[in-house]
This record gives structure tokens, C-alpha cells and sequence, in this order.
């Protein structure tokens, strides 16, 4: 009788620490989360722009990276590592070590490389975890106002009637902006010649001094010089026109339907980061996002909040990637 009983209590004995031992199992199969999120972060947290400082993307990554690191209780530092149209810092974030310590904050160029270069050192929907859709910035269609062009209509009636006249200046090979004039090119049936710059800033010079006529450019670095008169927006190139230039239109109200050409900035981490700090991160940037002081200080900066979650960032990923690939298809640039 008592060897009954002790066996039937090494069975059940057996069969709890089994139950616990799958229960551990089972944890360790949702990415062992909570264990993986607690004490986060015990050291810096590094963000990789991987652009020049100054441009959007960086003003973007540093305003968020500050309050950031204050909401989780530690650092946030943002490194620029330019080069490559952006592929040399996304490819180094994709293969950074997935412990939440190492993400990025990048722009378009993330979905319009994968069309623009033959090869890249990182597969847009494979090496990343989106965290946020952080915001955007529509692009805007700019002309010396001494040329005499008050609108979309006068500027296709000049180019068609003078083919080699006009050159329009963009921040680089393959950024939004280019494409966005390559677009406008396309859809209205003019000739322009591409001016690259190595940035917005060379860019609007360009136009500024008058070495171009025309110039397309994301919105934060033209809008003082719109406010000032020394450049004309003639549209821009979001959904909806821009809080603060009501009289500049946008390309879809001028009849060009589904041209939208914006400068998104996006928030990822390196695919196998666990699931708890991705969503941590993701938790903590929306709540930044929507704080109004904040979304107020973007704002002024040239931003529209989006301050949408993982999905959000996927799915915009999933509809861009192909997008952008087709327009550089169609302007004719070859990968390289």
C-alpha cells in the first residue's frame, strides 16, 4: 500500500515538474518576452540614421531619441552613418546583434532602394521588425518666382514650349524628390533636366542662386524660403494640402490622380529582436508621437504625425517597396 502511494506520488510529482517545464517551453516560444523586456535598457540605446545630420530623417531621429530615452528611464543616442543613398546604415542596423540596443530610424529610401540598386545589403521585408510609422513629409514643386510661373499649368506650357530649357535641382539620385520630378515629367508629359545636389541644402541653394529653375525638395528645408517669397511652391505632393501654405496645392486636386510622393520616416529594429521590446519601443514612441507639445514641435519642423504602430510601418512598406520600384522602371533609371 505504501508503495502505491509513493509511486503514485512520484507521478504526480513527475507530471508537475513536467507542466512547468512546458510552461517554461511555451514562454521561450513567444520570444521569452517578459524575462527579454525586463530591465530594458541597462545600457544606451543606439539609433542609426543613416544620413547626414541636419536632413529630416536626423531631426526626426533626435527629437523622438531624446524623449525616448527619458520615457523608458535611460539614453537614447542617435548615430549618422550616410553613404550609399542609405544602404550603408540600414545594412549595418540589419545585421546588428537583434538586443534592442541597435535600431533605425530611416526614410523613404528604405522602400526605394530595393528598385534603385541592383544590389542592397538588407531585404526590406525580411531583416527588419517595424516599431512605428513615425510621420511624413509631402515634397513640394518649386520655381524662382522671376521666371514667371505661378502654376502646374504654366510650367508644362513653358516646358513643352521651350524642351531644353528648364533643370530642376533634387537632393541626390533616387531620393523622393527626384522621383517625385521624374513623376511630374511623366504624368504632365515635359522635359526637364536633373540636376543632382548631395543634399537638400545644395539643392535649394541651386534654385536660390538661380543655377536651376525649378527644384523638388521635401518640404522641411523649402518651407522658410516659401514664407519668405524667395521660392514659389506650385504644389506639393502629399495627400492633402499643408497646414500652413493653404494656397499651394496638391497634385491630386490639379487632377493628377494618385500622385502622392511623400518623405516618410520610419522606426525598425533588427528582425529577431524580441517581441517584448519591440512593442515596449512601439508603446512608448506612439505615446511621444501624440503628445501635443511634440506633435506640435514636428509640425513646425515640416512633419505630419502618422504615429502608427507595427502594422502600420508593414503594410507601408508592403505598398511602397513595389511602387517605387515601377516609377524608377518608368523614369528610365537604371539599377547600379
Amino acid at each position: 500500500m505504501l508503495d502505491k502511494i509513493s509511486n503514485r506520488l512520484s507521478r504526480r510529482e513527475m507530471l508537475r515538474a513536467t507542466g512547468l517545464l512546458a510552461g517554461a517551453v511555451a514562454a521561450s516560444s513567444l520570444g521569452l518576452a517578459p524575462a527579454r523586456a525586463a530591465g530594458y535598457p541597462e545600457r544606451p540605446i543606439k539609433i542609426i540614421v543613416p544620413f547626414a545630420p541636419a536632413g529630416p530623417t536626423d531631426i526626426m531621429a533626435r527629437i523622438l531619441g531624446q524623449h525616448l530615452g527619458d520615457a523608458l528611464g535611460g539614453t537614447a543616442v542617435v548615430e549618422n552613418k550616410p553613404g550609399a543613398g542609405g544602404n550603408i546604415g540600414i545594412g549595418t542596423t540589419a545585421h546588428a546583434e537583434p538586443d534592442g540596443y541597435t535600431l533605425l530610424i530611416t526614410s523613404s529610401a528604405y522602400v526605394v532602394n530595393p528598385g534603385l540598386y541592383a544590389k542592397i545589403p538588407y531585404d526590406p521585408y525580411k531583416d527588419f521588425a517595424p516599431i512605428a510609422e513615425l510621420g511624413t513629409s509631402p515634397n513640394v514643386i518649386l520655381v524662382d518666382p522671376k521666371l514667371g510661373v505661378n502654376s502646374i499649368a504654366d510650367l508644362i506650357k513653358r516646358a513643352k514650349a521651350n524642351p531644353n530649357e528648364l533643370n530642376y535641382a533634387s537632393p541626390g539620385i533616387g531620393t523622393t524628390p527626384h522621383l517625385s520630378g521624374e513623376l511630374l515629367k511623366i504624368v504632365c508629359g515635359i522635359e526637364m533636366t536633373h540636376v543632382p545636389y548631395s543634399g537638400a541644402g545644395p539643392a535649394i541653394q541651386a534654385i536660390l542662386s538661380g543655377t536651376t529653375q525649378v527644384a523638388c525638395a521635401a518640404l522641411p528645408p523649402a518651407h522658410p524660403h516659401i514664407e519668405s517669397g524667395a521660392l514659389k511652391a506650385l504644389a506639393v505632393t502629399g495627400a492633402h494640402r499643408w497646414f500652413d501654405l493653404p494656397d499651394v496645392p496638391t497634385m491630386i486636386e490639379l487632377g493628377y490622380k494618385d500622385f502622392i510622393s511623400d518623405t516618410f520616416q520610419g522606426f525598425l529594429a533588427p528582425v529577431k529582436t524580441p517581441a517584448a521590446i519591440v512593442e515596449l519601443l512601439s508603446n512608448k514612441s506612439i505615446e511621444i508621437l501624440k503628445t501635443p507639445k511634440i506633435a506640435e514641435q514636428l509640425r513646425n519642423n515640416g512633419f505630419e504625425v502618422i504615429a502608427n504602430g507595427p502594422d502600420g510601418m508593414r503594410k507601408r512598406i508592403e505598398d511602397e517597396v513595389p511602387k517605387w520600384r515601377e516609377i524608377v522602371a518608368k523614369a528610365g533609371i537604371k539599377p547600379v
